[in-house]
């Protein structure tokens, strides 16, 4: 593969993950962030969820909900989604402090208001190398049957990519032809390093 990819959502557990995932498991080149302040899990209601800093290995979340409650944490995947997110990497980690993983060739988001602070923090980066960053919106929701629809399609598109010479050619008409097949909206822009 020859593209550099990343795959972004709030706290770099569901969708981005289950993208990177399935990503590296096919061979990409492939990382993946939140954009949250807190990495956040649902807890036993919505008004107690589960927060933990970026940073904290899913070890360590796997282990802490495994005791409170493995019944309930079982039952609502999260244990399941901690497992497999230890087979991926160790620990969340936040896009705004992305900046020694170097740069990505195109960024993937999974909810538009991640879409708008990975661009707002794009833009904002000094622009020295002038290299283009494809960053592409798929909204998703945030739940496992739609992470895993969601990933398999950005599977797809990113394979489309990889098809071409050069993405900067003819974006428009692989992002209209996954549309249609998909019938599903995609947002994009183009952004620098």
């Amino acid at each position: 593969m020859r593209l550099r990819y990343a795959m972004v959502c709030s706290s770099n557990q569901n969708r981005s993950m289950e993208a990177h995932f399935i990503l590296k498991r096919e061979g990409f080149d492939v990382s993946s962030y939140g954009t949250g302040t807190h990495v956040k899990l649902p807890g036993p209601s919505l008004r107690e969820p589960n927060v933990y800093e970026f940073g904290t290995p899913y070890k360590q979340m796997f282990d802490e909900l495994r005791r409170k409650d493995p019944e309930l944490y079982k039952r609502n995947g999260i244990l399941p989604m901690l497992k497999r997110n230890l087979g991926v990497k160790t620990a969340p980690q936040r896009w705004q402090e992305n900046m020694a993983d170097g740069q990505f060739d195109v960024v993937f988001t999974f909810e538009e208001k991640v879409f708008d602070m990975v661009a707002e923090d794009l833009h904002t980066r000094d622009h020295v190398l002038l290299k283009p960053v494809l960053v592409i919106n798929l909204e998703v929701k945030d739940n496992h049957e739609e992470a895993s629809i969601g990933a398999r399609q950005t599977l797809t598109l990113c394979q489309e990519l990889e098809a071409t010479d050069r993405w900067e050619d003819v974006i428009d008409d692989v992002i209209s032809a996954f549309e249609q097949r998909h019938r599903r909206k995609v947002v994009y822009t183009i952004s620098f390093y």
